[in-house]
């Protein structure tokens, strides 16, 4: 007993708080020029990130209509979302489907297209045809879209198809409830070559070439080795950062259904959580119980990202 006494008196002291708080008023005073770069960021993420979610989470919680001042009313709005409101379910059930094939999909994707076109001729070309899909509206592209499955006989894959004898008349693609979904899948796989693929185009080129030689020299033999063995465990960071967004990307679809379907969509065949947040928010004005949507959504996309994160960072990172 004497023994541990002494070796716990040796141990250094604890500071106080206030011993803690002169410490970080010094840190603070010595990197003051740092701090003083950081705030105009950190005003902004403020204002318009960390204020609106604190601000979301607590109107889940009241009634608010916006024309009255919100009533506190506990844990009902989730109460509802989870055990009374049925189109909430099938929302969740069209989020989840479109997220487990739009998401891995487009990861997969958007590596597969920067690896490919990194060692081409006219790089810049098929990159600027690639990422410009991404950043037109999704009410835009579905506009487009249209045109292509309209059902009519005016609708190109329904002409090429009446033409080729493999239709006899027009089907109506964005009406019927078996062909809404994949035809969004499709349309949302197609503009989802956005940040991701240009992180992961940035770090194919900037790839140490010798590299690839100490690899050929170790006995990698063709392109997808070097990929496997060489290429992806140096790119953690980019792979990190796509995937991120693929879940993010995955998860907020609303304008390519809302443009190709409608609001509310046939049979709500195309609805996914984030329509149903916008009826609820700028169609309805119940806006307590449109937070209460807008935190499960947040929630799973946190989730999500953080798996990830455990999964493609260096251990130790996370």
């Amino acid at each position: 007993m004497a023994q541990v006494t002494e070796v716990r008196a040796g141990l250094p002291k604890k500071p106080s708080l206030e011993a803690r708080f002169k410490r970080a008023v010094r840190e603070a005073r010595r990197w003051r020029i740092h701090y003083l770069f950081m705030a105009p960021f950190m005003i902004l993420f403020t204002i318009f990130t960390i204020i609106p979610v604190i601000s979301s989470i607590y109107l889940s919680f009241t009634y608010f209509n916006v024309l009255e001042p919100p009533r506190w009313i506990g844990w009902s709005n989730f109460k509802l979302l989870f055990l009374e409101d049925d189109i909430f379910i099938i929302a969740l059930k069209n989020t989840l489907l479109f997220a487990i094939i739009t998401g891995p999909v487009s990861f997969f994707l958007q590596f597969f297209l920067a690896w490919l076109i990194n060692s081409l001729k006219y790089r810049i070309a098929y990159t600027l045809a690639f990422y410009a899909p991404s950043i037109t509206s999704g009410l835009a592209m579905g506009a487009i879209w249209q045109v292509l499955f309209s059902g009519d006989y005016y609708g190109y894959l329904n002409y090429i198809l009446i033409r080729l004898g493999i239709l006899h008349e027009p089907y109506i693609w964005l009406s019927n409830v078996n062909t809404m979904l994949p035809i969004v899948i499709i349309v949302s796989l197609w503009m989802s070559m956005g940040s991701g693929f240009l992180a992961f185009l940035a770090g194919l080129q900037n790839m140490n070439e010798e590299l690839y030689e100490a690899g050929k020299v170790d006995g990698v033999r063709n392109r997808f080795q070097e990929v496997w063995y060489i290429t992806l465990p140096m790119m953690k960071p980019q792979l990190l950062f796509g995937a991120v967004m693929a879940v993010v990307r995955s998860l907020e679809v609303s304008g390519v259904a809302v443009a190709l379907t409608g609001l509310p969509s046939p049979l709500y065949a195309t609805h996914t959580i984030m329509t149903h947040l916008q009826d609820y928010a700028f169609i309805r004005f119940e806006m307590g119980y449109a937070s209460s949507i807008s935190v499960v959504l947040f929630l799973m996309m946190f989730g999500l990202s953080r798996f990830f994160m455990r999964v493609l960072s260096t251990k130790g990172e996370y």
